[in-house]
């Protein structure tokens, strides 16, 4: 149980990757806050799972590109736990359209969740932690961050940011005993892989050398790893997760 007593806070955690992550850290111990902004029904499940583990669960409306619901979940999450340990910041969004037909709304909506929610995330987070003089923060970005892909600037824009952000608050905040790490996800097999049509799918699993996408439980093991005291030297890095795809 090496999350045994702890507090953690994943953003986008009612599905897909962020559910997993949520009941990984459950199994170990952790008490879990499970942000949705329209799941209810799905966040709701969520917690149920995570109860029967015999841990807390408590399920928050908020969307994370508001900073004022953002500060107003933290302070309820304070106020049911007392303490905040971990922070996964998972919470995204994929809008694509190519440059010269991309209106500005598309742009700065998914500029907002997938970098600013990030922001008003850690912001909100990161005080607490300081008086603790402990603290760990996962941000979840994407190799498409370090790539490029065609048809989704913004996105590529957003989480390139983030490996940016990783990096800077991870040296503010490294003598507060409070470490800031990124994973980049390749293809996982779930959530906005399975939006794609089975023969996109297959076109990018012949571009992965490992013949084959990444599963969630992967991902849980690596942030559950950086979210853990074995990995407390480690800060302002981004560990991949793509099974060797760089394109």
């Amino acid at each position: 149980m090496k999350f045994k007593d702890k507090v953690v806070l994943i953003t986008g955690s009612s599905r897909g990757v962020g559910k997993t992550l949520a009941l990984a850290f459950a199994k170990e111990g952790a008490n879990v806050v499970v942000n949705y902004i329209n799941e209810k029904n799905q966040a709701d499940e969520v917690a149920k799972q995570i109860k029967s583990t015999g841990q807390h669960a408590l399920v928050v409306k908020a969307d994370v590109t508001d900073h004022i619901q953002v500060e107003k979940m933290v302070q309820e999450l304070i106020h049911e736990f007392g303490r905040i340990d971990i922070l996964v910041n998972n919470a995204g969004s994929f809008k694509d359209s190519l440059i010269r037909n991309m209106n500005k709304t598309v742009w700065d909506e998914v500029i907002a969740v997938n970098l600013n929610g990030v922001f008003n995330c850690t912001r909100a987070v990161i005080d607490l932690m300081r008086q603790q003089k402990s603290g760990k923060i996962i941000n979840i970005t994407s190799v498409q961050g370090q790539t490029g892909t065609i048809g989704a600037s913004n996105y590529c824009a957003a989480k390139a940011g983030v490996i940016g952000f990783t990096k800077a608050v991870a040296k503010e905040v490294a003598r507060n005993g409070i470490t800031v790490n990124a994973v980049a996800l390749g293809f996982i097999n779930i959530g906005m892989l399975k939006r794609l049509s089975e023969d996109l799918q297959n076109k990018i699993l012949q571009q992965i050398p490992m013949g084959r996408f990444g599963e969630p439980d992967e991902v849980s093991k690596i942030v559950c790893f950086l979210a853990s005291e074995d990995s407390n030297y480690i800060t302002g890095q981004v560990i991949n997760l793509n099974g060797g795809y760089y394109m």
